[in-house]
């Protein structure tokens, strides 16, 4: 390469950078690039890599896939066991798919591909060390910089956060959260005759710890076993994951991946952006309250910050950045926010009374027809409120 063109490169900017190449930023680059952007995807890990995720693909999911995209289910749900702490266990059964199950390594790289497919350029094994609206490194008012750890400086006309739940982005745009939980989870290869026991349903026991509950899913020859409890129960929430494998007769086989990871819940009054800098998906602390759901939220918030990147992207001046920032955020809030906020009054139910809400799967029609239309996706949390005042009245008087 000449030096001219060496030059040239230093001085590029592109339109759209996203930082994180999980399934939010990989939405929001895909969303940019195929409004025709240049769009520059950054991933401190190489890809594929692994992360802490049940996997579950439920109907809003599914529906916010790129065209075309081809999900790599490991198996498809049609039952689903509930117990409570281990008790009272009933299994219910659809003779509808509920739910796909996937492994993330090969989803979150299927997604990247489809972005880099329709025009975004994907760099690996870079770290962003932070994001500078101001100040030498910032040419003018219509740039933004993105200072890398080895110092390498890359500018942009927007930027999108999607750089996950302990956000450097975030940080810069001022996220505030107002929820933590912690998720334990590890992958248990098993036998053929253990794998076929488990084909085709999934195993939701609601725990010990206000709040909690554990996972069953299977992928293949392989078990994803998991819990989530509210942070600062460490050890009682790692003593429920142990307690649980037990139970299940699992304690046996060993785990192939061991792992942790915490959710963070945005507060009502988080700002979503900061100036030319948008946030989604888990760095904006976009997930579903009570069942801590965060794929579909990133896929969907994810094509909204690419949407919307392109159009700051294109504003002149800091009255129309600040316009289209607005409108980004009022888009999350109408769809996502209400979602969240069903969410957390449910959570805040479960919290008290996770009998009444086994009894209600297990024992009540139109709760357990509910919970399958969420999973289909034929309705939402937020939809079922809006479409039904009934359960709206009923919320709130469980809520008090």
């Amino acid at each position: 390469m000449s030096s001219e063109n060496s030059s040239d490169d230093a001085q590029r900017v592109w339109d759209v950078v996203v930082v994180g190449a999980g399934p939010a930023g990989a939405s929001a680059a895909y969303a940019a690039a195929v409004a025709g952007r240049r769009v520059l995807l950054l991933e401190k890990a190489e890809l594929p890599r692994y992360k802490t995720c049940g996997g579950g693909i439920i109907g809003p999911t599914r529906d916010a896939l790129p065209p075309g995209f081809e999900l790599p289910f490991q198996d498809r749900v049609h039952s689903v066991t509930f117990s409570l702490d281990g008790r009272f266990t009933r299994t219910r059964r659809s003779k509808q798919m509920l739910f796909g199950l996937i492994n993330r390594p090969e989803f979150d790289q299927q997604l990247v591909e489809h972005a880099q497919k329709a025009g975004a350029e994907l760099r690996t094994g870079v770290t962003v060390s932070r994001v500078e609206q101001h100040g030498s490194a910032v040419p003018d008012r219509r740039t933004v910089a993105v200072v890398l750890q080895d110092g390498e400086t890359v500018l942009a006309r927007a930027v999108v956060g999607a750089d996950g739940s302990a956000s450097r982005i975030g940080a810069h745009v001022g996220v505030k959260l107002d929820q933590v939980d912690l998720g334990l989870e590890a992958e248990i290869p098993v036998p053929e005759t253990v794998a076929e026991d488990w084909k085709g349903r999934v195993l939701i026991d609601w725990g010990p710890l206000p709040g909690s509950y554990g996972w069953v899913f299977p992928k293949g020859d392989t078990l994803t076993v998991g819990v989530i409890s509210a942070r600062g129960e460490g050890a009682a929430t790692k003593r429920y994951l142990e307690d649980f494998i037990a139970r299940l007769g699992l304690a046996g086989f060993e785990p192939s991946i061991s792992s942790g990871h915490l959710t963070r819940c945005r507060a009502d009054d988080s700002p979503l952006s900061r100036g030319r800098v948008l946030v989604c998906g888990d760095a904006a602390g976009l997930l579903e309250p009570w069942t801590r759901e965060g794929i579909s939220f990133a896929l969907r918030s994810g094509r909204l910050a690419g949407e919307w990147a392109v159009r700051i992207a294109e504003a002149h001046d800091a009255v129309d950045t600040r316009r289209q920032a607005l409108n980004y955020a009022f888009a999350i809030k109408a769809g996502l926010g209400v979602e969240m906020s069903v969410g957390k009054s449910m959570l805040t139910i479960f919290q008290r009374r996770p009998g009444m809400f086994h009894a209600a799967l297990t024992g009540f029609r139109p709760a357990w027809k509910a919970f399958t239309g969420i999973t289909r996706g034929s309705t939402s949390l937020g939809e079922m409120v809006r479409t039904h005042p009934m359960a709206g009245r009923a919320l709130t008087a469980l809520d008090r």
